[in-house]
């Protein structure tokens, strides 16, 4: 899933992605809007967490309690959601106790009840897709919106959602699960409504268990993942293999980040289970005049 923030005076254009994978799109006309104003003063926050759904175990409750201490202390004005929201097979339908279980009852703190804007991940493909993306869970709790693809206008900037799980040929080709593909068959006629970013600076993706930025000096893009919602990769990824000069952080535990946004800055921040503040990175830049 693809979100690009620009902002109205053109000053920043911030691109987050819900898996690792770079996108080529041609179109936003399609897809539907979402209204969701910044603060008085212009400011925008939101806390980023993936790959969560595990009924509170893994860590995923402690992460939550976490999460709702930094979301008071920065305001939040919303939460988004990377992907894989209910392991391991998704939802059963709309009547599954595994949606309360795994999120209403589990992100409780009063700074988090704001709106979440969730896409879906692999794992969620293997379960009924169309519950996630039903009104009907919005009655049951609703903070929940899930959608495939679409665009959240904040006005200092805009985020564009997509669904990219469709774009992985393994999924297709695997025969241990089975994938609910209804809503982008013919397949070959939903990637090719696809979006182009321009002058990108932020890609945010969940999928892989764990906190990352990597920064390339051939690319202005960082790339930034949070998908340690609950289950992390620690112990099972080499890395000594991820310490390259494009990885400038790391972290194989539990964790989640902030954003802050103005309309000349742009705060990322990394913490981890105990909301340890492990990394953080600034960008500042120059007000332009809108055309």
């Amino acid at each position: 899933m693809v979100v690009t923030m620009a902002t109205k005076a053109q000053c920043l254009h911030l691109t987050a992605a819900m898996l690792c994978i770079s996108l080529v799109l041609p179109s936003f006309a399609d897809l539907q809007r979402f209204e969701h104003p910044a603060k008085a003063d212009g400011r925008l926050s939101f806390l980023v967490v993936g790959d969560w759904g595990r009924r509170g175990f893994y860590n995923q409750s402690e992460v939550a309690l976490q999460m709702g201490r930094i979301g008071e202390k920065l305001d939040i004005d919303f939460v988004i959601s990377t992907g894989d929201n209910f392991y391991d097979d998704g939802l059963e339908g709309v009547n599954d106790p595994a949606f309360e279980e795994s999120f209403s009852k589990i992100y409780t703190a009063k700074s988090l009840q704001k709106q979440w804007y969730s896409v879906l991940g692999n794992h969620d493909y293997r379960g009924n897709v169309e519950a996630q993306l039903s009104p009907v869970l919005q009655k049951i709790d609703s903070r929940w919106l899930c959608q495939r693809s679409f665009i959240l206008n904040t006005e200092i900037a805009e985020f564009f959602f997509v669904d990219t799980t469709p774009f992985v040929d393994d999924y297709y080709k695997e025969t241990d699960h089975k994938y609910d593909w209804r809503g982008v068959s013919p397949r070959r006629t939903y990637i090719t409504n696809l979006l182009k970013a321009n002058n990108v600076e932020l890609y945010i993706n969940g999928h892989d268990h764990c906190l990352e930025r990597i920064s390339t000096p051939d690319s202005p893009i960082q790339f930034l993942t949070s998908g340690a919602g609950s289950k992390a990769w620690r112990g099972d990824v080499n890395v000594k293999r991820l310490n390259g000069d494009d990885v400038k952080f790391f972290y194989d535990g539990q964790g989640f980040m902030s954003v802050q946004l103005t309309q000349t800055e742009a705060v990322v921040v990394f913490y981890d289970v105990f909301g340890k503040e492990l990394h953080k990175w600034e960008v500042s830049k120059q007000l332009y005049s809108a055309m």
